[in-house]
Formats: structure tokens, C-alpha cells, sequence
């Protein structure tokens, strides 16, 4: 990627974590911070706006994108798609800019290899019991998908101890300022102290 002046931080969650409102949350106290907007071949959600929350594109412009390198890290995903853009990370960091990625573990362990000091943050739920109402409090998914979804979140967290901090998300404050206790941390080169309990919750969720 070459030189660089920001931070590149990584924000994982399985599905209905709380990812997309504490990173909302974190961008509102600090404005130093930049979203790199995905790729995803999925269709748009109502409320999404191409360039905001993702930049919607085809299987063939995806694929295109990878076969030409341009991509620091993608996956597939539910079926679809999903990938950071190379280049638009690299200026927003040229920039003096603070980037945060949301994406999965799989695409967290391929920006690792190459940002080896790049902070990884991993959130999880309380319990699944919560996770479970949470998807079906959304109301976007069928009953089957969110069974899916359950499944597939509990494979996600087993890879917790990939991410060098932890952060539960069981009340949405609490989770936002421990989020903004790392990131500063992690800007002035201070090993933040992180929860052993989310360790043992976190193991225990992954586990089943």
C-alpha cells in the first residue's frame, strides 16, 4: 500500500451486532474518522443510497475488480459479494485520515497481512438469546434467514480471538465509549486494557 499518515481500524460484528450504529455513533464524536464505503454485489435495503452505506455493483464488475487487483480484501457473504476498495483507503490514509473498515473476519485477516498495525475490533452480543431478537426486531429477514444468520453469527464470533480488541455490545453507550477508549488509545501508541469477561463470553458464544 505504500506510505501512509493515518490509522486503519477494523470493525467486525455477525449480523445485528450493533456494527453499523455504534460505527454511526463513533463518526458523530469524532471527525477525524472516515467510513471506506464497501463494494457488495447485493441489492440495495430500503433507506440505503449507493456511495453512503455501500457502492452497489454488479457480479461482473466485482469480479472484474479482483481479477485487475484492486481490491484489498473481499468475501462472499449471504450469497453476495462483498469488498474494499484499494485505492480509496490508500488516499483517505495519505490524508491524515483515520479509516475504519466494516467488514468480516474473513476480509479483517486478508487487511492484516497487509496492515499488519492496523487495529482490529470485534463486537459482540450479550448472548444469543439477543442477537435472536434483535434480527427479528429489524424485520428484514424470513424466519429461515434469520435461522441462517444465527448460524452463521455463531461461526463468526468463534474467530474472536483474530481481533486484538473485544468490545460487548449489551448497552449501546457503554459499547460507543469503550470503542472511542481503543481507537484514542490506539492513536497514542497505548496498549489498551480490554475486557477479560468479553474474552470468556465471547469464547463461550463461538463455542455453542
Amino acid at each position: 500500500m505504500g506510505a501512509k499518515r493515518g490509522d486503519l481500524f477494523i470493525i467486525a460484528a455477525p449480523s445485528g451486532g450493533g456494527k453499523t450504529s455504534l460505527v454511526s455513533g463513533l463518526f458523530k464524536r469524532d471527525p477525524r474518522l472516515v467510513l471506506s464505503v464497501s463494494l457488495t454485489t447485493r441489492s440495495a435495503r430500503p433507506g440505503e443510497v449507493d456511495g453512503q452505506q455501500y457502492r452497489f455493483v454488479s457480479v461482473a464488475e466485482f469480479e472484474q475488480m479482483v481479477t485487475n487487483g484492486e481490491l484489498m480484501e473481499y468475501a462472499r457473504v449471504f450469497d453476495h459479494y462483498y469488498g474494499t476498495h484499494r485505492e480509496s483507503v490508500k488516499q483517505h490514509l495519505l490524508e491524515d485520515r483515520d479509516v475504519i473498515l466494516e467488514i468480516d473476519w474473513q476480509g479483517a485477516r486478508q487487511v492484516r497481512e497487509i496492515f499488519p498495525d492496523c487495529c482490529a475490533i470485534f463486537i459482540i452480543p450479550p448472548s444469543l438469546k439477543i442477537l435472536r431478537e434483535r434480527l427479528t426486531r429489524r424485520g428484514q429477514d424470513s424466519a429461515s434467514v434469520i435461522q441462517r444468520r444465527m448460524q452463521d453469527a455463531q461461526a463468526e464470533i468463534s474467530h474472536w480471538n483474530e481481533f486484538e480488541q473485544l468490545v460487548v455490545n449489551d448497552d449501546f453507550d457503554s459499547a460507543l465509549e469503550e470503542l472511542i477508549a481503543i481507537i484514542n488509545d490506539h492513536r497514542k501508541g497505548i496498549p489498551h486494557q480490554g475486557n477479560r469477561n468479553g474474552q470468556i463470553l465471547a469464547q463461550r458464544l463461538g463455542n455453542g
